[in-house]
């Protein structure tokens, strides 16, 4: 025999389904996403770019965050905003997961005076790409890195090195970023990447 939900089954969904509202708010998403990974304000600020008082102000929730501004410091930890206000790691292949690893490291260490110290072997790395990378969205992808180095546009760059979206992923296909990384750092990074 098949009986309704009593008085206490209805407010003990109510209350689950409260609770699962308020645990999906931007704040708890990114707190969520940080302790999970093991990522630290500061070390999340290096990643994208983003002023760690900015990212304190987030989790304490003195400043709105924008879903666009959520996925982009989730993608620094490996994770995409869905709809639904919940981390999810993407599909990508093991190539895309190596060259993502690779150039979230780089992220860490982009500052404007390394960058000007990379500046050389960046321009030697795009002068190579031109002369073999073929078809689209290749060519595109190579002519739109420049105006990012050339204006020295950082948070545009560890959106790029960062980034889980496909633009991003297609972007570091061609990378002048190879050889950047120490030997060391390199295989340190290529080891946890399985």
């Amino acid at each position: 025999m098949l009986r309704s939900p009593g008085p206490t089954q209805r407010s003990s969904a109510y209350s689950k389904m409260s609770y699962s509202l308020r645990v999906s708010d931007s704040r708890s998403v990114l707190r969520e996403v940080m302790v999970s990974t093991g990522t630290s304000q500061s070390e999340l600020s290096r990643l994208s770019g983003v002023r760690q008082p900015s990212i304190s102000q987030f989790l304490s929730e003195r400043t709105g965050l924008s879903d666009e501004q959520l996925d982009r410091l989730l993608s620094c930890m490996g994770y995409r905003l869905e709809v639904l206000r919940r981390p999810v790691v993407p599909e990508l292949t093991r190539s895309e997961w190596r060259s993502w690893r690779l150039h979230r490291r780089l992220s860490t260490h982009l500052t404007p005076s390394s960058l000007v110290q990379w500046r050389p072997t960046i321009e030697r790395n795009l002068e190579r790409l031109r002369g073999t990378v073929r078809g689209q969205p290749h060519l595109r992808n190579l002519d739109r890195w420049e105006p990012l180095l050339d204006h020295g546009d950082l948070p545009g760059l560890h959106r790029i090195l960062t980034g889980l979206d496909r633009d991003s992923i297609e972007m570091r296909e061609v990378s002048p970023f190879g050889g950047l990384l120490a030997d060391e750092e390199r295989l340190e990074v290529l080891r946890t990447a399985g």
